[in-house]
């Protein structure tokens, strides 16, 4: 009896923790030509690669710039920022969590989300 009840608290205490950390499948942001995102703009060598579709602050505390798409790949998007094309991938591997939250803020690095929330970590 004891030790039933001893795994049934374990089991919970497991459920909680994980609970703790949230972790989402898809981190996708699905876009078609023509759409207006923020994205960062830092260069090509800034390995974060956010992009969200509110205004706000991009994973190198700079402020993501408005952009179009211009095209639409199988994970990949191009965009134009200012007068530059840029590709950015549409996977992030950290994504927005918020329940009810249309932001869709996702990066290739760990970041807040424009709403102000910690990104999570995607599972692939």
């Amino acid at each position: 009896m004891k030790k039933s009840l001893l795994w049934t608290l374990g089991a919970m205490l497991v459920i909680t923790v994980a609970s703790a950390f949230p972790t989402l499948e898809k981190g996708q942001i699905v876009l078609k030509a023509g759409d207006e995102v923020y994205a960062c703009n830092c260069g090509e060598s800034c390995p974060c690669q956010m992009m969200a579709r509110r205004e706000g602050k991009c994973a190198c505390g700079q402020v993501l710039a408005k952009a179009k798409v211009k095209s639409v790949g199988e994970e990949t998007a191009i965009l134009v920022i200012g007068d530059k094309e840029r590709t950015f991938k549409t996977i992030g591997k950290f994504a927005c969590a918020c329940p009810g939250c249309n932001c869709d803020s996702i990066s290739q690095t760990e970041a807040k989300c424009t709403c102000g929330v910690d990104m999570v970590k995607v599972v692939k």
